[in-house]
């Protein structure tokens, strides 16, 4: 009985490392179109532990409570989670409670609060990319994204809701919480250079494939962190700050090769060839393994952009 009992536990640990591993996940019937990313590790051992994107918040969180019984995954935050239409939702704490089972290799769940299921979603696991970011990449034709007259080349992320920006002398303004903007074009390899002047306060941010942000912040002189100006959201600290004052053009370069980004900010290198470990909260397209949109982030302060451009990387 003893000897069936251990086979039994063993074959269930066994399985639990299946849940081991960093996946890219779609939510379905996600207002903005977002997608999450979850990273498990010590599945099938008593050093389980996890990461999350996507609790309610930009950043990357480790998971408070995570357990793994009878199949099941189960990790849970506490957190003012604003959904619906009653305004005092947005000052609850309450318990948001995911779920999931591996079938066909894949994460099947729910995202549940109060009891109630919001959200179901779907998990599969992060390609591998193995592009690296060396001497082989030959820049190709450039193209440009802002046409200085209209917005022909870019889409609203969020359907059904005012655009929020203008064109005005080769220049492209936003109003406060206007739609952000996705690029009708998708790139892989790139180096996207970028003209933008930011009024105060503004918090935005460039979308690299529509999964990684780079932060645009209004922080001149203020401590580095990784939520400053220039860094990969909630990732990656910039190296200095480069960031101009109020009313200046910044000029921002950023290279993507597979997971590697490279940014400079105003002639200073602030990441050098840094691996990007998962998706941001900005991300709108769980598929890594594809090229993907630029998006130029509204729904903060006021940003004007006179200049996108992208370069293609080609081998």
């Amino acid at each position: 009985m003893r000897l069936a009992f251990f086979l039994l536990a063993t074959a269930l640990f066994a399985k639990d490392k299946d849940f081991n591993g960093r996946w890219d996940i779609n939510v379905e019937k996600e207002a903005r179109g977002r997608v999450w990313w979850l990273e498990v590790t010590g599945a099938g051992s008593k050093e389980l532990k996890g990461r999350f994107v996507g609790a309610s918040g930009g950043d990357m969180n480790d998971i408070p409570e995570i357990a793994i019984e009878g199949g099941v995954l189960r990790f849970t935050f506490e957190r003012v989670y604003p959904l619906g239409q009653d305004k005092d939702r947005w000052k609850l704490t309450r318990k948001g409670v995911y779920s999931a089972r591996l079938r066909d290799g894949r994460l099947m769940g729910t995202f549940a609060l109060d009891g109630n299921v919001i959200y179901q979603w779907s998990g599969f696991r992060a390609p591998e990319i193995r592009d690296r970011d060396d001497a082989t990449w030959k820049e190709g034709k450039p193209v440009e994204l802002f046409n200085g007259k209209n917005l022909d080349g870019w889409n609203a992320m969020v359907t059904g809701q005012p655009l929020g920006w203008t064109v005005e002398d080769g220049v492209a303004k936003n109003v406060a919480h206007a739609n952000n903007l996705v690029s009708k074009e998708k790139f892989w390899n790139f180096v996207l250079r970028a003209e933008y002047k930011l009024g105060e306060k503004t918090n935005g941010g460039i979308g690299l494939r529509g999964r990684y942000e780079v932060q645009i912040l209004e922080d001149f002189g203020q401590a580095q962190d990784s939520h400053s100006h220039g860094a990969l959201y909630s990732r990656i600290k910039p190296a200095v700050n480069a960031s101009l004052p109020v009313g200046e053009w910044n000029e921002l370069e950023v290279r993507l090769v597979g997971r590697w980004v490279t940014v400079k900010l105003n002639g200073k290198t602030l990441i050098d060839k840094k691996e990007i470990e998962g998706l941001t909260a900005i991300a709108g397209n769980a598929d890594e393994s594809e090229p993907g949109p630029f998006i130029v982030q509204g729904d903060h302060g006021a940003v004007e952009f006179r200049r996108l451009t992208v370069i293609p990387l080609l081998r």
